[in-house]
Parts: structure tokens; C-alpha cells; sequence
């Protein structure tokens, strides 16, 4: 009680002292260090101030007083800064972030418990948020961050806080991290730069973060207004990866987007795979909605999209062909992949240009303090990625590269003919990225890949993709952050043909694109969280070139002609909390796209076929000259309603636009195949999805479940006729068939997310079905009616599972099954003009038979001490355990009359792989 008394006293005698200065000072500053402006102030009003100089860190003033009163100068030059000010007995006393009271909170004294423990909030208008000196031992030992400007004049109840979560050891940003305010219902996650913003109430505040990897951290905070708070994590013990999928476990529930997945990278070093290889996309093929037509093939079918409906970005470049060796291998190198995020549905409506998925792939950052790497040697491939610092604490360097050894595997085998064949790969990437400031970071990123192989033949065939990409992060101030990005991407490919004959050609294909986007974050207020953007993109094709490759060639030289395309777009989204329940996302694009000359365009009878004879106009086009253009609105729309904290319904709707088409007439992508863009005859390809889902977390289990439907139509979809020509064909569309698509289907899958059995099961049902009707007799296809895609595969299970037997070993399985894919089949045969022809069903009538596959594998961690020169980790597996000679494709030879049929597969029996890992 005394002590309370004495207190009591000094506040009311200290009361009695505060005052305004009534000294005049005149300053001019231009971009002056406010240290030097507050010695300044104090010269000239001779009037003593006291503050710590950290505070003054880094801050500057550019302002210009003649003969004003200090208080009026002193209210300037502070408003945008966390300091507060006071005159108190002829001095000026300087506070960081809290203000001095000039009245005791209502109360103040209270009842002891509440003074030992509480946060007093003061009820009067000219009052601010306390917090009481005697909190627990607990909170003062961890200490209390001040947030933000104490304000006595300010209403809000809310404020804004942000910040950037880091690795404690390599200070790079970390992603997916759960940011929860305790006993409050706050919640929010890391984006790919480790960034984060939530609203929270003012006061005291204990600010929770969590990942997985991780320790769990709490950092205490008085929140006196708008401000930041970084955090640092310290990373958890080494062991065996437990959750091989991160879908954002809480967020599953929680957000309003629909039909995302996480892949975690450093995790699917556990799950066997062919030949030993960490595939980013074979791992997202055992989820459900994502398919391939078949094993070993290049391209994914997502919710019964073509294989060109999927956007795929490396550090916001496109890549055109993310695979090697046609489809076997992934070419995106997992040891400097980061994060890796695939959008089925509730595609961000900063995403544009395809219909069906975004799969957004992010390059890690480098360590930036100390040098570090990872590699593997496997039976085919050796993979090497490097971290170097460059600037301690502030850049950083990440390289990989990545090649095959399989040449010198052919050429040792004693076949002859493999003997000459060729079959290799490599992809590097190097990314630099540098913390200028706390507001501003600059990354830039290459990407090169590049394929050749010749089996058996006299056909050299070789494929690139080039990606770039520079990129600057600007924070602007607690509400709002830019990101301005450039980038270009490539691809092209090459065949080199030598034969017996006078028929040795070179022929090749090319498409570029460059990119400009800028997005924008706005954190209106605690219910409304704003992005918008604008970008535009600029596409060059070559379609194809073909020429003799020496003098005794009869090939004539043949070159069509190129296409160039700009696709312009502008964007909104606005992540709306209507109640504690209902979160909406509403988003919408608007994309534009403009075909450019220069080109000749033909210009049909309307209501003809397209051919020759029906060509009544050829338009010559000038370079640049805007030859025809589309474009329309793209709705982004999404919901969730919570049922209850752990149950949630959500639903989704998108429009969205594409201008670029795949010419392909096989059943699987292939590195050959061209794109073509939009032009006078040909229109962008257009589809609704509408999706509804259930999510459901079980935390005494660990486990995550999700049911979700969707149904899609397409239309304005590119098919071919019979027997068309798809390369160098300065007459395209007169080979091409427009159709409409539709699909539907139900997603199920069940995640086990940590404990000594984790992994997923998933199962899908969909049907993919493509219509081609028109009142032209030879542009209709099955009689006009929906048959079956190339890729429709009704039914697919799969199930990944990890047993952990100790924290050193453990076990790992993964099992496939899948209905076979359509195919069309010889039915008949008769004679016409004296020759006997085949008679085939209707296209994709049948289908080959289902398959399904085992394998299994053992995973060995290298010893946890922590002085040692590398971690190790090996991984024993047996992919297609069971031998299944599963058919990739099935075809038909005449033989003497008689129509036999064949079968090919490509693993056909158990292959053993071992692989070894390292980590420094």
C-alpha cells in the first residue's frame, strides 16, 4: 500500500510539471538524419532532450520552419515516425511507440490480482491502452515488443501489424508459417516471401508461429497502432520427413479457396519413384483431379483439361515443357525448388492465359550466412545445389544443376543399334536474391533446360526451355506492398534427320514470350484484404522452319509464317470476412488479347467448310498492325461457411480465357507437337468451373479430409481431322476441328499429416468428354455426340504411406490404380478400288486394359550429429514391385491381310533403384 501511495504521489507532482515550450525555432531539412535535426532543435531552444539515439535509426526529415513554436515543429517531424514527445519541467522527453500519461486509467490501482496480471484499457476519450509493469514473471521474462504509435486521440480498436517470418540461421524468409494470435481467433499464414499482415486488437497481444520443421515460438507485443513485427525461427531437430503433402493444414478449412495443394519439396525424397528421381509431378499425379494419359508421359491432365491447359510457372516464367526425355523425368530440379503450389480450382484471378490449373513453383532462397549444398547420386542422374552468401545477412546465391549419365550407359550395352542411339539431359538454374532494406528486395532467376535423344533412328531431336526472370518487393507502408516483376521464357525444338536417302533435313520450331506484371496489396481494414494488378505479355512464334541440311539434300527449304500476340490484362480480388463464419473471396480479370501482323490471314465463305476452294480474301497484315482481338471478363469467385470450427463447406466459380493452343494429334504430349496463337480464324478456347466442397480437420487424429465436386464446360476446343498435317502448314485451320468439352467429378482424400504412419489416400471419380458438331458433314466427329477424351480415365486410386520404424529408417509405399484409357480399334475390314481397307469404330469406342502399380522402398537417414561434414540419406526402392506389364499403348499392324494387335509398355518389370543423398 505504501508503495502505491508513493507512486501515486510522484504521477500527481509529475502531472503538475507538463507544459508546452513556448521557444520559437526556425530549421530547413532536406533528407537530414533526424538525429541531427533533434541536436539542432536543442541547440537553438537551448532546451535539454533525452531519448535513446536507436530509436532515431535510419530516419530522416525534409521540412522548412521559419520562427515557429517547437511544440508545432516537433508534432511535424514526428507524426510519421513511433516516437511521441512531452514537455515536462524544461525538458523534452522522446518515448518509442508509448506515450507519458498525463491521467492515471480509470481504476488504475484496482484489485491486486487485476494489477499482477491484467492489461488495463482505459475507458476515457484522452486515455491509451496500459500495459501494467507487474505482468507475470512468465511474459516479462520472454519481454514485451512494442507495436506501432500510441495515439490518445485515436478511436480504433484495430490495428494493422506486419511483418516478415525468417529462418534464424540463414535469415531467409519462410513460407506457410501459422501465425495465430493466442486465446483470440486471429489466424494467418506466410506468403512466398515469408510476409504477413493481420489484424489484431490493440493491447496485449502474444503472437503465436508455427510450422512444421520448426520450434514453436511465442513473442509477446503491446499493440499501440499500425506497425511491424518480425519474427525469427529456430529450426527444429533433424530427422525423417514426416508429412510428404502441406496442403496448409489449417487453411484447408479455414480459407476460402478451393482445390489447392502444397507439395512440400524436402519431403518427397521419401516416396519411390522411378528410377530414384524426386518428381515434383509425379507426386502431384497421386493427387486426386491430376492425371497423365499414361506412364512415362509428358504433360497433366487436371479435371479433364488438355495437357495446354495448364499454366506451369518457375519463379513467375512459364515453362513450356516441364519434362525430360519425354515425360520419364520431371525438369524442375527439387533440390532448389522451394514451394510448390497447384490451383485446381479458385484460380487467383492474377492468374491468366490457361483454363483448367496454375502450378506456381517458386525457387528457394540462399542461405545468406553461411555457404551450404545439397546433392544426389542416383542410377541415371547426379544432382548438385549450391548456397553462397553474398552479402551476409542480406544476399544470396543458390545454384543447381542437374545432368544424366545414360549416354555412357547406352554405349557400353552391346545392342549395336542402342550402342549409336543418344539419350540425355541437363537443367541449371541459378537465383540471386538481395535485401536492400526491411521494405525492398530484388531477386532475379535463370532457368535453362535442354534434351536429346535419338533411339534407334536417323532422327536427332533436341528441346530447350529457357526461363528469366527480375523481380522487386516493395513495401510500402503497413497497408500496402507492390511487386513488380519482368520476365521471358522459351522454348524450342530441333530435328536433325540423316537418312540413307536424299531426304536430310534440319527442322525446327520456336515460341517467346516477355511479360510485365505489377500487383498490388491493400489491407483495407480488418474485413477487407484488396489485390489488384495489371499485366501484359507479348508472344512470338515461329511456327516451324524446315531446310536440306547439306547439298545433296532434295528437301526444299520451307519457312511459316511467324505469329505475334499481345495479351493485356487488369485484376481485382477482395478477400471479404462478412461474419466470424462466412469468408468470401470475390475476384474478377479482365484480358484482353490483340493477334499482330505481320501475317497474311484468309478469309472464308461464311457458313462453307475451310479449304481451298472457299477462300474468298487473303488480308495482307503490316508489322504490329492489330490483325483481330478478344478478351472479356474472368470471375474469380469463392466461399466458405463455417459449419463448425472444424468443418467447413466451401464452393467456387471460374471463367477464364485462353489465346494459346497445343497442335497435337498424339494421345500424349510430345516435345514435337507447336503452339499456335489466336488469329482471324482461330478463337481463344473458353470454360466455366463450378466446384463445391466439404473439409474437415480431426486434430486428436492428425488427419485432414476433403470431398470436393466440380463441373466444367469448354468450349472453342482445337481438334484435328483425319489424317491432318499439323507442322508446316502455312493453311492451319483448314486441318483444325472446333469443338466444346465438358467434365465432372468427385475428389476424395484423406491426409494423415504427422505420427509414425503419415501420407494420403486419395480417389477420384471424373469423365472428360469432347463434342464435334457442325452442320459440315466432315467436320463432325462420332455422329455429333460427346464421346470419351484421349485421357479420360473414370476411376484412380492412389495411396502414399511412410512408416517411420525409428528415427533413422523407415518405410514407404506407393500404390496406383487406374482405369485404362479410350482408344479407337480396327472393327472391320472391306475392299474398295480393289484395295482392302480398315474399317475402325468410333473414335475412342474402347479402351486398353486398367492399370495399376506397387512400389516400395526403405529410407535410411544419415547419422543426427550435428559436427559432421554432411548429412547423409539413402533411399532403397523397387518401383512396379509386382512386374505389372501395364500397357502405355495398344496399335494394329496389317500383317499379310490379317490385323494383328500390339501392346507397348515401359516398365514392364521391377526396377531397383538406390540413391543417395547428402546435405552440407
Amino acid at each position: 500500500m505504501l508503495k502505491k501511495i508513493t507512486l501515486l504521489l510522484l504521477f500527481v507532482y509529475s502531472f503538475q510539471s507538463f507544459g508546452q515550450s513556448t521557444e520559437k525555432v526556425s530549421l530547413v531539412a532536406n533528407n537530414t538524419p533526424l538525429k541531427d535535426v533533434l541536436l539542432n532543435l536543442e541547440t537553438q531552444s537551448n532546451i535539454r532532450f533525452f531519448y535513446d539515439q536507436a530509436w532515431l535509426a535510419n530516419q530522416t526529415v525534409t521540412a522548412s520552419y521559419t520562427n515557429e513554436s517547437l511544440d508545432v515543429v516537433l508534432g511535424a517531424i514526428l507524426e510519421d515516425t513511433s516516437i511521441n514527445y512531452i514537455y515536462y519541467d524544461g525538458k523534452v522527453i522522446l518515448t518509442n511507440n508509448n506515450v507519458i500519461y498525463k491521467n492515471l486509467p480509470k481504476d488504475y490501482f484496482g484489485p491486486p490480482e487485476e494489477v499482477a496480471t491484467q492489461t488495463q484499457t482505459a475507458k476515457e476519450d484522452n486515455s491509451a491502452v496500459f500495459i501494467n509493469e507487474y505482468t507475470n514473471n512468465s511474459n516479462r521474462n520472454r519481454g514485451i515488443q512494442s507495436i506501432g504509435k500510441q495515439d490518445l486521440n485515436s478511436t480504433r480498436t484495430n490495428f494493422t501489424v506486419s511483418g516478415y517470418i525468417r529462418d534464424a540461421k540463414t535469415n531467409q524468409p519462410i513460407q506457410n508459417v501459422a501465425i495465430s494470435i493466442l486465446d483470440k481467433n486471429i489466424n494467418t499464414t506466410t506468403d512466398a516471401n515469408g510476409y504477413y499482415t493481420m489484424s489484431v486488437p490493440k493491447g496485449f497481444n502474444s503472437f503465436e508461429t508455427t510450422l512444421f520443421g520448426y520450434s514453436r515460438s511465442v513473442t509477446n507485443a503491446a499493440v499501440y497502432g499500425d506497425g511491424s513485427l518480425s519474427i525469427k525461427m529456430q529450426e527444429g531437430s533433424e530427422q525423417l520427413d514426416e508429412v510428404v503433402i502441406q496442403a496448409k493444414k489449417d487453411d484447408v478449412v479455414k480459407s476460402a479457396v478451393m482445390g489447392l495443394t502444397s507439395i512440400d519439396v524436402a519431403a518427397i525424397k521419401t516416396i519411390p519413384l522411378v528410377l530414384g528421381e524426386r518428381d515434383l509431378f509425379k507426386v502431384a499425379t497421386s493427387l486426386p483431379g491430376i492425371t497423365t494419359a499414361g506412364e512415362g508421359s509428358a504433360g497433366l491432365n487436371v479435371r479433364g483439361g488438355r495437357t495446354d491447359q495448364n499454366l506451369i510457372l518457375l519463379d513467375d516464367a512459364v515453362i513450356y515443357n516441364p519434362a525430360h526425355f519425354l515425360g520419364f523425368f520431371s525438369a524442375i530440379n527439387p533440390f532448389t525448388t522451394g514451394t510448390v503450389d497447384i490451383y485446381k480450382a479458385s484460380i487467383p484471378a492474377e492468374f491468366g492465359g490457361r483454363l483448367s490449373s496454375v502450378f506456381d513453383i517458386k525457387t528457394k532462397d540462399g542461405n545468406d550466412n553461411e555457404f551450404a549444398g545439397e546433392g544426389s547420386i542416383g542410377p541415371v542422374t547426379a544432382n548438385l545445389a549450391l548456397e553462397v552468401p553474398v552479402v551476409e545477412g542480406k544476399s544470396s546465391l543458390i545454384t543447381g544443376f542437374r545432368a544424366t549419365y545414360s549416354d555412357y550407359i547406352l554405349k557400353a550395352l552391346d545392342e549395336e543399334a542402342l550402342k549409336n542411339s543418344n539419350a540425355s539431359f541437363f537443367d541449371a538454374n541459378l537465383k540471386y536474391k538481395h535485401e536492400i532494406n526491411e521494405n525492398n528486395t530484388v531477386q532475379a532467376s535463370i532457368y535453362y533446360s535442354k534434351d536429346k535423344y535419338r533411339i534407334v533412328g536417323d532422327s536427332l531431336f533436341n528441346y530447350s526451355n529457357r526461363a528469366a526472370s527480375l523481380k522487386w518487393n516493395h513495401k510500402i507502408n503497413e497497408r500496402n506492398s507492390a511487386e513488380f516483376t519482368i520476365v521471358n521464357s522459351q522454348y524450342k525444338f530441333n530435328i536433325d534427320f540423316e537418312g540413307d536417302t536424299n531426304r536430310n533435313f534440319d527442322f525446327g520450331f520456336k515460341v517467346d514470350e516477355t511479360q510485365f506484371k505489377a500487383n498490388f496489396k491493400h489491407d483495407y481494414n480488418a474485413k477487407h484484404k484488396i489485390d489488384y494488378g495489371i499485366s501484359s505479355k507479348l508472344y512470338n512464334i515461329d511456327p516451324g522452319e524446315i531446310n536440306p541440311s547439306d547439298e545433296n539434300s532434295d528437301v526444299q527449304p520451307l519457312t511459316i509464317d511467324s505469329e505475334r500476340g499481345l495479351e493485356s490484362a487488369i485484376f481485382i480480388t477482395d478477400t471479404f470476412e462478412v461474419n466470424e463464419k462466412l469468408l468470401m473471396n470475390l475476384g474478377i480479370r479482365f484480358s484482353v488479347f490483340n493477334a499482330l501482323g505481320a501475317s497474311m490471314e484468309n478469309v472464308y465463305q461464311e457458313g462453307g467448310p475451310r479449304n481451298e476452294s472457299t477462300i474468298i480474301a487473303v488480308e495482307d497484315y503490316g508489322k504490329n498492325e492489330v490483325i483481330t482481338t478478344y478478351g472479356g471478363p474472368e470471375y474469380r469467385m469463392s466461399l466458405r461457411y463455417f459449419l463448425n470450427p472444424t468443418l467447413s463447406i466451401k464452393g467456387s466459380y471460374n471463367k477464364t480465357l485462353q489465346y494459346i493452343h497445343l497442335l497435337s494429334n498424339n494421345t500424349t504430349e510430345a516435345p514435337t507437337d507447336t503452339w499456335k496463337l489466336s488469329d482471324l480464324n482461330i478463337g481463344p478456347q473458353k470454360a466455366h468451373q463450378f466446384a463445391l466442397g466439404l473439409y474437415k480437420n480431426v486434430d486428436e487424429k492428425n488427419l485432414v479430409i476433403s470431398l470436393e465436386a466440380y463441373y466444367k464446360i469448354m468450349t472453342d476446343i482445337l481438334d484435328y481431322k483425319i489424317g491432318s498435317q499439323l507442322s508446316l502448314n502455312e493453311n492451319i485451320e483448314q486441318d483444325l476441328l472446333i469443338g466444346e468439352g465438358k467434365a465432372y467429378g468427385v475428389e476424395f482424400l484423406l491426409r494423415k499429416t504427422s505420427g509414425r504412419l503419415n501420407g494420403w489416400f486419395g480417389y477420384t471419380y471424373s469423365r472428360s468428354f469432347i463434342k464435334l458438331d457442325s452442320d459440315l458433314r466432315e467436320e463432325i466427329v462420332n455422329n455429333g455426340e460427346y464421346f470419351p477424351a484421349n485421357f479420360d480415365k473414370p476411376h484412380d486410386f492412389s495411396v502414399v504411406a511412410n512408416y517411420k520404424l525409428t528415427e533413422r529408417y523407415s518405410i514407404s509405399a506407393n500404390l496406383v490404380y487406374q482405369t485404362g484409357r479410350p482408344i479407337t480399334y480396327p472393327i472391320g475390314n472391306f475392299v474398295f478400288a480393289g484395295e482392302e481397307q480398315v474399317l475402325y469404330s468410333d473414335r475412342n469406342e474402347f479402351r486398353i486394359p486398367d492399370y495399376y502399380r506397387l512400389d516400395l522402398g526403405v529410407n535410411i537417414e544419415g547419422s543426427h550429429k550435428l559436427e559432421k561434414l554432411a548429412h547423409s540419406f539413402w533411399n532403397i526402392s523397387v518401383y512396379n514391385v509386382l512386374g505389372r506389364n501395364n500397357p502405355y499403348s495398344v496399335f494394329f499392324v496389317n500383317d499379310d491381310g490379317q490385323i494383328q494387335a500390339f501392346q507397348t509398355s515401359i516398365f514392364a518389370i521391377p526396377i531397383p533403384t538406390i540413391t543417395y543423398n547428402f546435405k552440407f
